[in-house]
């Protein structure tokens, strides 16, 4: 007799499961950069567009196929033609890919959590060089926050070629967050919908704990008004609406599986339509949410190197032009700055040199994202907070939170397939299998774990989900509207939920949506094509700063294989299924 299907214990906890799973740390780290480089407050227009045309209709179409076939993508693929079992083996060696890598972010964010009960904090001041006779050079010629991540977490090597040894610090934390992750995973939907009670509810209080401190920081506002001040000569800029739908598709995790497996453990009755405007509507809020907090930490430490840089040029100039202390301010400096040009000409101009231009926009306009973002721009902001070591906890307990939600999201795509092979799940138990799937993943991680670890991360994380999510949807959609039939699907979904699909969704999934997904696909290997030699940014130990280097030709292969091994699942399953029915038919071929 066949096993019953688990399932979720209620509807709320399948909403905060995917919720756990798509709120991650694009949310906070990804979309206000994005608000930076295009425009503020209008980039809002191109990305709640975006939201209604791409993300909320997709979304429905992966939760209404995992509901309506109640298995996970391999299976729900190949109920649906024997020719798309691939697309499901895709989704899941995507997922496969990123869950390699991704768990290191949690490795770092515990590393950064541990440390963040010292005082003062480890990051806040340069350490003294081997003579105590000053300060180590690499961290004088950068910054005390960079130094502690470059080099105290990474212990970042000069190039990918120099790989290094493994870190055992980062090596102890990522078996840490692998364990976390598997004692999460461990009873399956029974363990992992209580945990993401949590894992999805906690960051929004940190967060609202966050914005509450950051409007009360000197400069707060000055990031605010950065950030909704509209620049809307910016949406006349394709790349504002290319990168819109980027982030709308990719913050929702389409394409890996995760969202079939949830749905797969709901009633065949839920109204997943709802589900799919709840959860893609609470996501883009987040993203606003994370990013009015963002900015207005961005505003306090933008205003802080403004006026720490503004005081260096009073110091020369008082000191160089022996002016009394005080009369020098901020308010009459460039005035000053004239009068000493004009009346004492040949001192000036040897003074002129050292003097910095200070701007707080020049401040404001200095775009970061990803790791830059998360553990040196807010942990540069942190260090210069009141009681900094509660307000460090906080933060990097959240981005662990945030973390271990998507992470939990990565692993169901990938077991709920495999348990719902009879052959596999016959001989392994869920646990057995869900510690297989962590070990192993575990034990390939530790490569970024080495010196070179970074550069590998960058590598995964810029080259593994790209093109080939973007495949995997179009071929969806595809599936769903013209091989298995649209009408057909409506009347399953009406049978089933006794909704009726409306024009929207029809219009959206048979002809909006999938032509921009080609749009987005052709842009990104234009853009490929067109960038010539890949390159990487490397760490310079002797200037303190990022350089760009080439990508060496085995980078390259491996980058090539990481798009190639997900994306060739898919015409290869399906010529692999064509053989495979021909040899059917030629064996019940009778002998005359």
């Amino acid at each position: 007799m066949e096993k019953a299907r688990p399932q979720w214990s209620n509807p709320l906890q399948f909403v905060f499961a995917c919720i756990s799973y798509a709120v991650g740390l694009g949310n906070v780290w990804r979309f206000p950069y994005l608000c930076q480089m295009y425009g503020g407050g209008s980039f809002l227009v191109p990305y709640l567009i975006m939201l209604i045309v791409e993300g909320m209709p997709l979304l429905y179409l992966e939760l209404a196929v995992g509901q309506h076939m109640r298995q996970g993508s391999i299976g729900a693929w190949r109920t649906i033609s024997p020719y798309l079992s691939g697309v499901g083996v895709a989704s899941v060696v995507v997922s496969f890919f990123l869950c390699m890598y991704y768990n290191i972010i949690n490795a770092w964010a515990f590393w950064y959590l541990f440390h963040s009960f010292q005082d003062p904090l480890p990051w806040s001041v340069c350490p003294l060089n081997s003579n105590r006779t000053g300060y180590e050079e690499e961290c004088e010629a950068a910054s005390s926050t960079q130094y502690f991540w470059y080099r105290k977490t990474l212990n970042i090597s000069p190039s990918i070629q120099e790989s290094g040894a493994v870190q055992w610090e980062q090596a102890l934390c990522l078996i840490l967050a692998w364990l976390t992750v598997y004692l999460c995973i461990l009873r399956g939907t029974a363990s992992t919908g209580k945990v993401m009670y949590f894992t999805a509810l906690l960051p929004y209080c940190v967060l609202i704990i966050y914005l509450g401190r950051g409007l009360t920081l000197h400069g707060a506002t000055n990031g605010l008004m950065y950030m909704f001040t509209p620049k809307m000569e910016q949406l006349a800029n394709p790349k504002t609406w290319i990168n819109a739908a980027t982030q709308i598709f990719f913050s929702l995790g389409l394409g890996m599986g995760s969202l079939i497996a949830f749905a797969s453990y709901n009633e065949p009755s839920n109204n997943c339509q709802k589900h799919a405007i709840i959860v893609s509507l609470i996501n883009s809020a987040t993203s606003i949410f994370a990013s009015i907090v963002t900015f207005s930490i961005y505003g306090f430490k933008a205003t802080l190197n403004y006026e720490s840089c503004l005081n260096k040029v009073i110091l020369l100039l008082t000191n160089s032009f022996d002016l009394e202390d005080g009369f020098l301010t901020a308010s009459n400096l460039e005035q000053v700055k004239g009068y000493l040009a004009s009346a004492y000409p040949s001192k000036y101009s040897e003074v002129f040199p050292l003097i910095k231009n200070c701007s707080l926009e020049s401040e404001l306009d200095t775009a970061v994202q990803g790791t830059g973002l998360a553990f040196i721009v807010y942990s540069e902001a942190i260090k210069n907070m009141e009681v900094s070591q509660l307000w460090s906890v906080l933060y990097f307990f959240m981005l662990l939170m945030l973390g271990i939600g998507s992470m939990l999201g990565n692993t169901a795509a990938i077991l709920t397939p495999l348990t719902d092979s009879k052959v596999i799940s016959r001989h392994l138990p869920k646990e057995v299998l869900s510690g297989l799937v962590c070990l192993i993943n575990c034990a390939v991680g530790m490569l970024f774990t080495m010196e070179a670890g970074n550069y590998w991360f960058d590598i995964f994380n810029d080259y593994t989900a790209t093109l080939s999510l973007l495949l995997i949807v179009l071929v969806e959609t595809i599936a769903v509207c013209y091989v298995y039939g649209l009408r057909r699907f409506e009347s399953d979904l009406k049978a089933k939920t006794g909704r009726t699909l409306s024009w929207y969704w029809k219009g959206l999934w048979a002809g909006v949506s999938p032509l921009l997904i080609v749009s987005l696909f052709f842009f990104y290997l234009s853009d490929y094509i067109l960038m010539g030699t890949l390159q990487y940014q490397a760490w310079d130990a002797s200037q303190g700063r990022l350089v760009t280097k080439d990508y060496p030709p085995y980078a390259l292969a491996v980058i090539g294989l990481l798009v190639a091994s997900s994306t060739m699942c898919i015409p290869l399953m399906a010529l692999g299924a064509f053989i495979m029915r021909h040899l059917r038919k030629g064996d019940a071929t009778p002998v005359a």
